[in-house]
């Protein structure tokens, strides 16, 4: 398996398909998308070579992110060419919801295993304030179905937002009170484009903690291959609350996930200053080639990002790489 020089094993992929968007939120792109590399997106042959070379690296794992990946028209032959990728057991998709309701059916016949489902507020005055879209009685349908076709791992990402949903902690609870899905408060991340919005919204997943702790929530165990959440867990309700603090001690200690972006650069970290092109080595189907490749590269990835020092590295907002 891939591994550091601080012994971290990765066995969890973020792969981006692409910079479009199609929502235009206010923490990343207020403006909208202005991608200009749709044409240079990876094909389906490079990520299937790609996928393999990550799985004979010890990969189990793959998230398929954007942007809006779902703006892919090939994006059930994508999950599909995953699914059966020998090695890789957990297929997950983040997305916007904007096709959710639509498209899940397709999705889960395709093999995908999890789904997130980005949705900043429960209201939909303030949901349509902060993306743009006046959708949310549509995605919240689409979570439902997903729900109803037996989905056994749904998600609910929200990042935290001081002015948007810095008090809505019990509507969101309420949400979750009777639906088996996991709901996870992100901080805010200062990126390369939203300096001036970062300073007036971030809010510390702390005082969701002290809150969830007050009210007899209990931190459950992480699991294997999942991301840097906290579960937190109630005996009187079906879902849970996630807490990703990525301005907290320690939070990269444990870091299990590499990420390549949609024209096939490698991230050793999501705010790292150079990234590696690795498309090179997608033209042929020849994974010792890329796990050397990856091997060798991770000898250079560094401990920690330095968020704390405003450092945001090349990252101009998140839909570069999806987070």
């Amino acid at each position: 398996m891939l591994q550091d020089p601080f012994e971290r094993r990765f066995s969890y992929l973020r792969l981006s398909l692409t910079e479009s968007c199609n929502f235009r939120c206010n923490y990343c792109l207020p403006n909208g998308s202005s991608c200009d590399n749709k044409a240079a997106e990876l094909t389906l042959l490079e990520i299937q070579h790609l996928v393999r070379g990550f799985a004979a690296a010890g990969t189990t794992k793959v998230r398929l992110t954007g942007g809006e990946p779902t703006l892919r028209r090939d994006l059930c032959d994508i999950i599909r060419t995953v699914r059966q990728t020998a090695g890789i057991r957990e297929v997950a998709l983040t997305t916007n919801g904007y096709r959710l309701n639509k498209d899940i059916q397709h999705w889960l016949d395709a093999g995908l295993t999890a789904l997130n489902v980005s949705i900043d507020s429960l209201d939909a005055d303030t949901f349509h304030l902060v993306t743009g879209q006046d959708r949310l009685a549509d995605i919240l349908a689409g979570v439902e179905r997903a729900l109803a076709l037996g989905l056994g791992k749904v998600k609910i990402n929200t990042v935290l937002l001081r002015q948007y949903n810095g008090q809505s902690l019990e509507t969101f609870l309420d949400f979750v009170r009777d639906k088996p899905v996991s709901l996870r408060f992100i901080e805010l991340m200062q990126t390369g484009d939203n300096g001036s919005f970062f300073e007036a919204q971030h809010l510390s997943g702390s005082s969701i903690i002290q809150q969830l702790t007050a009210a007899g929530w209990q931190l459950m165990p992480r699991q294997h291959n999942a991301g840097p959440a906290l579960e937190y867990a109630h005996p009187e309700y079906l879902g849970t609350i996630g807490l990703i603090m990525p301005y907290s001690a320690h939070f990269c200690d444990d870091c299990n996930r590499l990420r390549v972006s949609s024209t096939g650069q490698l991230f050793l970290c999501l705010f790292a200053e150079q990234h590696q092109n690795l498309r090179h080595l997608l033209a042929e189907d020849n994974p010792p080639a890329l796990v050397a490749f990856l091997q060798a590269q991770l000898q250079f990835k560094p401990f920690s990002h330095q968020l704390a020092n405003a450092n945001t590295g090349q990252t101009r907002q998140l839909a570069m790489i999806g987070g």
